[in-house]
């Protein structure tokens, strides 16, 4: 990883084609397609970001057709799920679909050895402070410096999401143990994407089982709710569900993972100027599902889309983004108001809807006779209500 550790000298202001505030998976799936689109990718670009990427800190679970930019550091994939809940639970194909996990260390170096290859891409180890536009013109201010840029690509939070009336917050918050065992115990061709078996006491409560041989997997308790759990209820969770529902006495825990993704229906910062943000920061996160990865990818190919083109970088807002809002909107006044458990909806439209259409729609992708199947499995009355609610208060 290339860096340039600043000074405490004062502020000068070094200018750049581009700046990436921030070195998630939002900041360098940028990069990576900034660096493999000939037109852009010999532009003077700095990725600014507080920390080194050198751990292992998250994994990223997403479903696509075909290869995606990201194919070569696929870790595992698999074309059969699973989905378990009191009342229903069936094993089924997703094909044309692979289900596809990449572990946060493998993008990290993946794209930060890309970079190095351009002598034109810096990496800077600091913590920005302020955004700002002027003279046609971004800036970016970090505790030791001040630089500028044609435009800035932000993925920091800098203030902690506060709906306003009538909006909604939910956090979606998980823990997850990669463990292995001795004795196989795995079927690493067929993934659990959802069970709603264990205690909903929280709210909308599942667990994934993510096999990637015989003897290991990602078990990763997951929770829809306002607040997070006291840290031990996690490890409590897992302990239970690994002996009582896999079967599992002995096994190691070979890694850890903790994570917090806001499912909000409240607008995010808007682009100012030359600063356009992405990723959660950019309203990338889906609000109903937390799902963020592949509107990540897709936000990435348009702003580069637009920079060749010469286009201005504006946030989508057509009629089908707008719909998607809604359809958002929608369930999560149904999850926080507890109009309907989770596990109850879910288990209605695993039931009743074909994966290949659930996947479309929770990529939002699906056509109105997807959504139709959709809306058709769910009570009529409450969702309705609902609706309603929503529209009016737009």
């Amino acid at each position: 990883m290339q860096e340039n550790l600043t000074s405490h000298n004062s502020p000068a202001r070094k200018h750049y084609d581009y700046i990436i505030c921030g070195a998630g998976c939002a900041g360098l799936s940028l990069l990576l397609r900034l660096l493999r689109t000939p037109y852009l990718q010999q532009k003077k670009i700095l990725i600014i970001d507080q920390d080194h990427k050198t751990k292992n800190d998250r994994t990223w679970c997403f479903w696509e057709k075909q290869n995606g930019v990201f194919e070569n550091i696929v870790h595992h994939r698999w074309s059969q799920l699973q989905f378990k809940s009191d009342d229903y639970s069936s094993q089924f194909s997703i094909k044309p679909y692979q289900y596809k996990m990449i572990r946060g260390i493998d993008l990290y170096e993946h794209v930060i050895a890309a970079a190095n290859n351009f002598p034109n891409i810096e990496f800077k180890i600091e913590k920005v402070i302020h955004l700002s536009s002027e003279n046609e013109q971004a800036v970016v201010e970090t505790e030791n410096n001040i630089y500028t840029s044609d435009y800035v690509f932000n993925s920091i939070l800098f203030e902690k999401i506060s709906p306003a009336k009538n909006k909604y917050l939910l956090l979606q918050h998980f823990k997850g143990w990669m463990i292995e065992t001795d004795k196989p115990c795995f079927n690493p061709a067929v993934a659990t994407f959802m069970d709603f078996t264990v205690q909903q006491t929280h709210g909308t409560t599942f667990m994934y089982v993510l096999p990637v041989s015989e003897n290991k997997a990602l078990v990763e308790y997951t929770l829809f709710t306002e607040n997070i759990l006291k840290p031990e209820e996690y490890d409590t969770a897992l302990r239970k569900y690994v002996f009582q529902t896999l079967k599992i006495n002995e096994y190691k825990i070979s890694h850890e993972e903790f994570g917090i993704i806001p499912m909000t229906n409240q607008k995010f910062a808007k682009n100012v100027g030359r600063i356009i943000n992405i990723g959660t920061a950019g309203g990338q996160t889906k609000a109903s599902s937390g799902f963020t990865f592949q509107f990540i990818q897709k936000q990435s190919n348009r702003i580069i889309d637009s920079l060749v083109k010469n286009e201005a970088l504006i946030s989508a807002t057509n009629l089908r983004h707008r719909k998607f809002k809604f359809y958002d909107s929608v369930l999560l006044n149904i999850l926080a108001k507890k109009k309907m458990s989770g596990e109850k909806i879910f288990t209605r439209i695993f039931q009743n809807c074909s994966p290949q259409t659930i996947l479309k729609f929770l990529d939002n992708e699906s056509d109105l006779f997807d959504d139709l199947e959709i809306i058709y499995s769910l009570p009529t009355l409450k969702f309705f209500t609902a609706g309603l609610k929503e529209i009016s208060i737009k």
